[in-house]
């Protein structure tokens, strides 16, 4: 669970994701429209990378990916992110996080 949380304040926006997951790259692709660099590690490609699912599991996120930390905070998957974006709260919470400059 530590690693977790040193990996999600490594950036302002920090993506653990699968790479054959298909709502993992919708999402990645979001926050590459928008400018913004996440730090993306897709857990099927590095070491441990089934403990840091199953840590993300422990936090909460269901599925245990896509899991999106914005300034160090769990915003949660895929649906949490879309929500954010539809109620135009996303953009604020990237700018505010360092992530988006306007």
């Amino acid at each position: 669970m530590d690693r977790v949380v040193q990996m999600a304040s490594e950036r302002p926006v920090v993506i653990f994701s699968r790479s054959s997951c298909c709502m993992c790259h919708t999402i990645k692709t979001l926050f590459n429209d928008f400018g913004v660099n996440p730090n993306v590690h897709e857990l099927d490609e590095i070491p441990r990378g089934r403990d840091i699912e199953q840590a993300l599991s422990r936090l909460g996120c269901n599925p245990s990916v896509p899991a999106v930390f914005i300034g160090g905070e769990l915003v949660g998957g895929a649906s949490e992110v879309m929500s954010l974006h539809l109620n135009r709260t996303l953009i604020p919470r990237l700018m505010n996080a360092g992530a988006l400059w306007v």
